[in-house]
């Protein structure tokens, strides 16, 4: 990495790590972050989204039913 570039990090799902650069296959890591903490929530992120989206389509169904 050049010293113009900045650093990416990635939530490793294999190891449940924070690592820089790509350094496992796609569909092995979640990313790319401008932090390492950022990574680091890359799970707890995933599952507030999941449970918003959940919430939205249960919504979206009742207004369906209705």
């Amino acid at each position: 990495m050049s010293e113009q570039e900045t650093p990416e990090y990635y939530y490793d799902l294999t190891s449940g790590q924070v690592v820089e650069g790509k350094q496992r296959g796609a569909t092995n890591r979640m990313g790319p972050y401008s932090t390492a903490e950022e990574a680091a929530r890359a799970m707890a992120r995933a599952a507030e989204r999941n449970e918003a989206w959940a919430e939205d389509e249960q919504s979206w169904r009742e207004d369906e039913g209705s």
